[in-house]
Protein backbone atom coordinates (compact mmCIF):
# COMPACT_ATOMS: atom_id res chain seq x y z
CA UNK A 1 0.00 0.00 0.00
CA UNK A 2 0.95 3.69 -0.55
CA UNK A 3 0.61 7.21 0.27
CA UNK A 4 -2.11 7.04 -2.36
CA UNK A 5 -4.31 3.92 -0.34
CA UNK A 6 -3.77 6.02 2.41
CA UNK A 7 -5.87 9.46 1.26
CA UNK A 8 -8.44 7.09 -0.38
CA UNK A 9 -8.76 5.54 3.06
CA UNK A 10 -8.93 8.94 5.13
CA UNK A 11 -11.40 9.88 2.05
CA UNK A 12 -13.49 6.67 2.86
CA UNK A 13 -14.08 7.37 6.37
CA UNK A 14 -14.04 11.21 6.60
CA UNK A 15 -10.80 11.87 8.54
CA UNK A 16 -8.98 15.03 7.83
CA UNK A 17 -7.01 15.48 10.92
CA UNK A 18 -3.22 15.33 11.93
CA UNK A 19 -1.17 12.17 10.15
CA UNK A 20 1.70 11.02 13.05
CA UNK A 21 1.37 8.02 15.15
CA UNK A 22 -0.14 9.91 18.08
CA UNK A 23 -2.77 8.39 20.38
CA UNK A 24 -5.31 11.33 19.18
CA UNK A 25 -4.81 10.38 15.40
CA UNK A 26 -5.36 6.69 16.84
CA UNK A 27 -7.89 7.63 18.54
CA UNK A 28 -9.87 9.84 15.89
CA UNK A 29 -9.16 6.46 13.46
CA UNK A 30 -10.74 4.36 15.84
CA UNK A 31 -13.84 6.37 16.21
CA UNK A 32 -14.44 6.90 12.02
CA UNK A 33 -13.69 3.84 10.74
CA UNK A 34 -16.67 2.05 12.40
CA UNK A 35 -18.85 4.73 11.19
CA UNK A 36 -17.70 4.52 7.70
CA UNK A 37 -17.03 0.67 6.79
CA UNK A 38 -19.84 -1.70 7.82
CA UNK A 39 -19.46 -5.04 9.82
CA UNK A 40 -20.93 -7.29 6.95
CA UNK A 41 -20.69 -10.80 5.58
CA UNK A 42 -22.39 -10.55 2.33
CA UNK A 43 -19.33 -12.71 0.61
CA UNK A 44 -19.63 -15.76 2.68
CA UNK A 45 -23.03 -15.45 2.74
CA UNK A 46 -23.56 -15.11 -1.25
CA UNK A 47 -20.71 -18.39 -1.17
CA UNK A 48 -18.09 -15.46 -2.69
CA UNK A 49 -14.25 -15.38 -2.15
CA UNK A 50 -13.18 -13.37 1.19
CA UNK A 51 -9.91 -12.24 -0.35
CA UNK A 52 -7.28 -10.74 2.25
CA UNK A 53 -4.38 -9.25 0.10
CA UNK A 54 -3.82 -6.12 0.22
CA UNK A 55 -5.44 -5.03 -3.66
CA UNK A 56 -8.75 -7.00 -2.54
CA UNK A 57 -9.32 -5.52 0.70
CA UNK A 58 -8.49 -1.93 -0.65
CA UNK A 59 -11.07 -2.44 -3.61
CA UNK A 60 -13.62 -4.29 -1.44
CA UNK A 61 -13.74 -1.76 1.75
CA UNK A 62 -13.00 1.58 0.47
CA UNK A 63 -13.37 1.84 -3.63
CA UNK A 64 -15.86 -0.91 -3.47
CA UNK A 65 -17.83 0.91 -0.58
CA UNK A 66 -18.60 -2.64 1.01
CA UNK A 67 -18.10 -3.42 4.33
CA UNK A 68 -16.03 -6.95 5.63
CA UNK A 69 -15.28 -9.29 9.14
CA UNK A 70 -12.71 -8.67 10.94
CA UNK A 71 -10.28 -9.97 8.94
CA UNK A 72 -10.67 -7.53 6.38
CA UNK A 73 -11.64 -4.79 8.79
CA UNK A 74 -8.66 -5.22 11.22
CA UNK A 75 -5.98 -6.12 8.23
CA UNK A 76 -7.31 -2.57 6.69
CA UNK A 77 -6.84 -0.74 9.65
CA UNK A 78 -3.26 -2.24 10.46
CA UNK A 79 -2.39 -1.26 7.39
CA UNK A 80 -3.30 1.92 7.26
CA UNK A 81 -1.88 2.01 10.85
CA UNK A 82 1.86 1.44 9.69
CA UNK A 83 1.37 4.18 6.70
CA UNK A 84 1.45 6.21 9.77
CA UNK A 85 4.32 5.08 11.37
CA UNK A 86 2.36 3.39 14.10
CA UNK A 87 3.92 0.21 15.66
CA UNK A 88 1.56 -2.62 15.29
CA UNK A 89 1.10 -6.29 14.98
CA UNK A 90 -1.94 -8.53 14.92
CA UNK A 91 -3.47 -10.74 17.69
CA UNK A 92 -6.20 -13.65 17.32
CA UNK A 93 -9.15 -14.36 20.20
CA UNK A 94 -11.49 -17.10 21.37
CA UNK A 95 -15.24 -15.43 20.59
CA UNK A 96 -16.96 -15.93 23.97
CA UNK A 97 -20.58 -13.26 22.89
CA UNK A 98 -23.36 -15.78 23.03
CA UNK A 99 -21.42 -18.27 23.88
CA UNK A 100 -22.02 -20.55 27.40
CA UNK A 101 -19.76 -19.75 29.91
CA UNK A 102 -17.27 -22.36 29.94
CA UNK A 103 -16.96 -22.90 26.00
CA UNK A 104 -13.70 -23.45 24.32
CA UNK A 105 -14.17 -21.91 20.98
CA UNK A 106 -11.63 -21.45 17.50
CA UNK A 107 -9.12 -18.72 17.71
CA UNK A 108 -11.85 -16.97 14.72
CA UNK A 109 -11.34 -12.69 15.52
CA UNK A 110 -9.22 -10.59 15.22
CA UNK A 111 -7.41 -7.86 16.62
CA UNK A 112 -4.56 -5.65 16.72
CA UNK A 113 -1.76 -4.47 19.25
CA UNK A 114 -0.33 -1.36 19.19
CA UNK A 115 2.72 0.00 21.03
CA UNK A 116 2.60 3.85 21.99
CA UNK A 117 4.70 6.02 23.85
CA UNK A 118 5.71 2.96 26.06
CA UNK A 119 2.11 1.71 26.23
CA UNK A 120 0.47 -1.28 24.94
CA UNK A 121 -3.33 -0.65 23.72
CA UNK A 122 -5.46 -2.86 21.89
CA UNK A 123 -7.21 -1.77 18.54
CA UNK A 124 -10.30 -3.58 16.99
CA UNK A 125 -12.66 -2.21 14.47
CA UNK A 126 -14.17 -6.04 13.53
CA UNK A 127 -16.02 -6.93 16.22
CA UNK A 128 -19.55 -6.46 14.41
CA UNK A 129 -22.62 -5.03 16.75
CA UNK A 130 -20.25 -4.00 19.50
CA UNK A 131 -17.18 -3.46 17.92
CA UNK A 132 -15.00 -0.75 20.40
CA UNK A 133 -15.20 2.71 18.88
CA UNK A 134 -12.06 3.66 20.62
CA UNK A 135 -8.69 1.88 21.56
CA UNK A 136 -8.68 0.23 25.30
CA UNK A 137 -5.40 0.55 27.01
CA UNK A 138 -3.98 -2.80 27.85
CA UNK A 139 -4.54 -1.93 31.68
CA UNK A 140 -6.59 -4.86 32.97
CA UNK A 141 -9.73 -4.06 35.62
CA UNK A 142 -9.67 -0.84 34.51
CA UNK A 143 -13.27 0.38 33.40
CA UNK A 144 -12.54 2.22 30.02
CA UNK A 145 -15.07 5.11 28.50
CA UNK A 146 -15.26 4.93 25.08
CA UNK A 147 -18.25 6.96 22.08
CA UNK A 148 -20.53 3.93 22.89
CA UNK A 149 -20.21 1.51 25.49
CA UNK A 150 -17.41 1.31 28.59
CA UNK A 151 -14.74 -1.46 28.19
CA UNK A 152 -12.77 -3.38 30.21
CA UNK A 153 -9.97 -5.96 30.32
CA UNK A 154 -9.43 -8.37 32.50
CA UNK A 155 -7.43 -11.31 33.19
CA UNK A 156 -8.14 -14.74 33.14
CA UNK A 157 -6.21 -17.89 33.85
CA UNK A 158 -3.07 -15.91 32.35
CA UNK A 159 -5.07 -14.61 29.61
CA UNK A 160 -6.70 -11.43 28.63
CA UNK A 161 -10.92 -10.90 28.84
CA UNK A 162 -12.25 -7.88 26.82
CA UNK A 163 -15.39 -6.77 28.16
CA UNK A 164 -18.31 -4.39 27.64
CA UNK A 165 -21.08 -2.65 29.78
CA UNK A 166 -24.26 -3.72 28.47
CA UNK A 167 -26.63 -3.48 31.47
CA UNK A 168 -23.84 -5.84 33.28
CA UNK A 169 -20.47 -6.96 32.14
CA UNK A 170 -20.63 -9.24 29.39
CA UNK A 171 -17.29 -10.95 27.81
CA UNK A 172 -16.77 -10.07 24.18
CA UNK A 173 -13.13 -12.71 23.64
CA UNK A 174 -10.24 -13.96 25.16
CA UNK A 175 -7.19 -13.63 23.98
CA UNK A 176 -3.04 -13.91 24.67
CA UNK A 177 -0.17 -11.59 23.37
CA UNK A 178 1.32 -14.02 20.90
CA UNK A 179 1.51 -12.55 17.45
CA UNK A 180 -0.28 -13.25 14.05
CA UNK A 181 0.88 -13.18 11.08
CA UNK A 182 -1.16 -13.03 8.06
CA UNK A 183 -0.69 -16.49 7.15
CA UNK A 184 -2.52 -17.23 10.24
CA UNK A 185 -5.48 -15.36 9.19
CA UNK A 186 -5.88 -16.79 5.87
CA UNK A 187 -6.96 -20.42 7.66
CA UNK A 188 -8.70 -19.01 10.22
CA UNK A 189 -10.63 -16.87 6.91
CA UNK A 190 -10.86 -19.62 4.56
CA UNK A 191 -13.15 -21.39 7.29
CA UNK A 192 -15.09 -18.80 8.62
CA UNK A 193 -15.61 -18.04 4.81
CA UNK A 194 -16.92 -21.60 3.27
CA UNK A 195 -17.33 -23.74 6.18
CA UNK A 196 -20.98 -25.07 6.68
CA UNK A 197 -20.94 -24.58 10.88
CA UNK A 198 -19.87 -21.11 9.59
CA UNK A 199 -22.42 -18.64 10.76
CA UNK A 200 -21.37 -15.95 8.32
CA UNK A 201 -22.52 -18.69 5.67
CA UNK A 202 -26.04 -19.29 6.69
CA UNK A 203 -27.42 -15.95 7.54
CA UNK A 204 -26.56 -12.58 7.11
CA UNK A 205 -24.72 -10.37 10.00
CA UNK A 206 -24.10 -6.49 9.72
CA UNK A 207 -23.25 -3.86 11.97
CA UNK A 208 -22.29 -0.09 11.98
CA UNK A 209 -21.85 1.96 14.52
CA UNK A 210 -23.01 5.53 13.93
CA UNK A 211 -22.09 8.72 16.35
CA UNK A 212 -25.51 8.50 18.45
CA UNK A 213 -26.68 4.71 17.88
CA UNK A 214 -26.15 1.49 16.43
CA UNK A 215 -27.20 -0.58 13.62
CA UNK A 216 -27.54 -4.47 13.90
CA UNK A 217 -29.10 -6.99 11.09
CA UNK A 218 -29.38 -10.91 11.89
CA UNK A 219 -31.16 -12.45 9.38
CA UNK A 220 -33.99 -10.24 8.69
CA UNK A 221 -33.91 -8.70 12.32
CA UNK A 222 -32.96 -4.72 12.02
CA UNK A 223 -32.15 -3.13 15.65
CA UNK A 224 -31.21 -0.06 16.80
CA UNK A 225 -29.78 0.59 19.73
CA UNK A 226 -29.64 4.41 20.86
CA UNK A 227 -26.50 5.92 22.95
CA UNK A 228 -29.21 7.65 25.05
CA UNK A 229 -31.23 4.61 25.78
CA UNK A 230 -33.95 2.42 24.22
CA UNK A 231 -33.78 -0.30 21.30
CA UNK A 232 -36.17 -0.34 18.11
CA UNK A 233 -36.28 -3.75 16.50
CA UNK A 234 -38.18 -4.74 13.07
CA UNK A 235 -38.43 -7.82 11.46
CA UNK A 236 -38.10 -7.37 7.52
CA UNK A 237 -40.62 -8.74 5.27
CA UNK A 238 -39.65 -8.91 1.77
CA UNK A 239 -35.87 -9.19 -0.24
CA UNK A 240 -36.15 -5.78 -1.52
CA UNK A 241 -36.86 -4.10 1.72
CA UNK A 242 -33.41 -6.09 3.13
CA UNK A 243 -31.40 -4.57 0.11
CA UNK A 244 -32.90 -1.29 1.00
CA UNK A 245 -31.87 -1.61 4.36
CA UNK A 246 -27.84 -2.13 3.74
CA UNK A 247 -28.33 0.49 1.10
CA UNK A 248 -30.04 3.32 3.16
CA UNK A 249 -29.05 2.22 6.85
CA UNK A 250 -25.39 0.38 6.17
CA UNK A 251 -24.25 2.05 3.18
CA UNK A 252 -23.32 -0.66 1.51
CA UNK A 253 -23.15 -0.46 -2.55
CA UNK A 254 -24.63 -3.71 -3.70
CA UNK A 255 -23.68 -4.54 -6.64
CA UNK A 256 -26.23 -7.53 -7.57
CA UNK A 257 -29.43 -6.84 -5.65
CA UNK A 258 -31.11 -9.68 -8.12
CA UNK A 259 -28.29 -12.08 -6.98
CA UNK A 260 -28.72 -11.15 -3.27
CA UNK A 261 -32.63 -11.10 -3.00
CA UNK A 262 -32.51 -14.39 -4.47
CA UNK A 263 -30.24 -15.90 -1.94
CA UNK A 264 -32.32 -14.47 0.83
CA UNK A 265 -35.49 -16.33 -0.56
CA UNK A 266 -33.14 -19.48 -1.13
CA UNK A 267 -32.38 -19.33 2.43
CA UNK A 268 -35.65 -18.36 3.91
CA UNK A 269 -34.17 -15.82 6.77
CA UNK A 270 -36.68 -13.12 6.22
CA UNK A 271 -39.42 -13.82 9.06
CA UNK A 272 -37.61 -16.30 11.38
CA UNK A 273 -36.82 -15.33 15.42
CA UNK A 274 -33.50 -14.84 15.94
Amino acid sequence: MTEDSLERYFRRIGYFGARDASLPVLQALHRLHPQAIPFENLNAFLGLPVRLDEASVEAKLVAGRRGGYCYEQNLLFMRMLKLLGFEVTGLAARVMWGQPEKAVTRRSHMLLRVELAGRTMLADVGFGGLTPTAPLRLDPGVSQVTPHEDFRIVEAGGLFQVEAHVSTWRPLYRFDLSEQIEADYEIANYFMSTHSTSPFRSSLILARALSDRRLALRGGRLSVHHLTGGMEQRNLSTPGELTDVLDELFGIAIGDRGELESAVLARGILGLPV
